[in-house]
Order: structure tokens, then C-alpha cells, then sequence
């Protein structure tokens, strides 16, 4: 059971990853993060995540698994601004479609790659984007590529 999940940047594909989870009952609370409050706030309405946070150090405070799902280009700046409040034993990883950027950016956000860092890309999605579009069965037999690191935990 994952105690908390952290999505930052609640979208079709983090919102959908929220609402698979809670549907499976496999999460106990889904904290959504990122910098517009009224789209936390939409997504709170929906029932997608149980609380809003734009401050990302507060986000990822306590989390189980933190699942970063901004565009790639904006990893980087992600990173360093959860590094400091990131558990050493908490589940990092993203959606995003390029995994050589995502773990460069890792590099030079995080003095050694979190051995709970596992980047990943889930192949799924559809031609609509936001939380309006998120639905629960996005991931029914769908693939995720997990890429560990050298540094990755088994």
C-alpha cells in the first residue's frame, strides 16, 4: 500500500495514474502538485488527488512514491527544487517520453542519482490533455518502460 503518493503536475497522464491507483485501492492519499491553484483545485473537485500543495518541497514531504509528470523540459528544475525534502528510501520516477534527458537532468539536479530514482515512461495516452481528461482505465493493458539506473535499488 503506498501511504503517499506525490504526482507533480496532475495532467491526463498524472491524473490518470491517480484515479488507476485509487481505484485499484492501492493508495491511501494522492497529493497533486504544481503551480496553478486552480487546476489543483479542479483536480481536488474531481476526486483525482486528496490535496493540493504548490509548494513542492511540502508535496513530496512523506511521500511513498513521487511520480514527476511535467514535460521534460521542465524536469530538471523539478528535480532540484524537491531534492531537498526527498526521502532517501521514497520511489522517484516520471512519464516523461525521453529517458537520456530525464536522467541528464537528474544528474545535474541531484549531487548522486536517488537510488530510488527509476525512470520510467508508460505507453499510453490520447490526442486530449489535462485532469478533465484523465480517466482511471488509460493503463489497462498498457505497457510502462522502467529504465533503473547504475544507482537504481533492485
Amino acid at each position: 500500500m503506498i501511504k503517499q503518493l506525490t504526482i507533480i503536475g496532475v495532467g491526463l497522464i498524472g491524473g490518470s495514474l491517480a484515479r488507476a491507483l485509487k481505484r485499484a485501492g492501492v493508495v491511501a492519499e494522492v497529493v497533486g502538485a504544481g503551480r496553478d491553484v486552480q487546476h489543483l483545485a479542479r483536480a481536488r473537485a474531481l476526486g483525482v488527488i486528496d490535496r493540493a500543495e504548490t509548494d513542492l518541497l511540502a508535496a513530496v514531504k512523506g511521500a511513498d512514491v513521487v511520480v514527476v509528470a511535467v514535460p521534460v523540459g521542465a524536469m530538471e528544475g523539478v528535480f532540484r527544487s524537491i531534492a531537498p525534502a526527498l526521502a532517501k528510501d521514497t520511489v522517484l520516477t516520471d512519464v516523461g517520453s525521453s529517458k537520456g534527458s530525464v536522467v541528464e537532468a537528474a544528474r545535474k539536479a541531484f549531487a548522486e542519482l536517488p537510488s530510488g530514482f527509476v525512470p520510467a515512461h508508460p505507453i499510453a495516452g490520447t490526442e486530449k490533455s489535462g485532469v478533465e481528461a484523465s480517466f482511471g482505465e488509460l493503463f489497462d493493458d498498457r505497457r510502462v518502460i522502467l529504465t533503473p539506473t547504475e544507482n537504481s535499488s533492485p
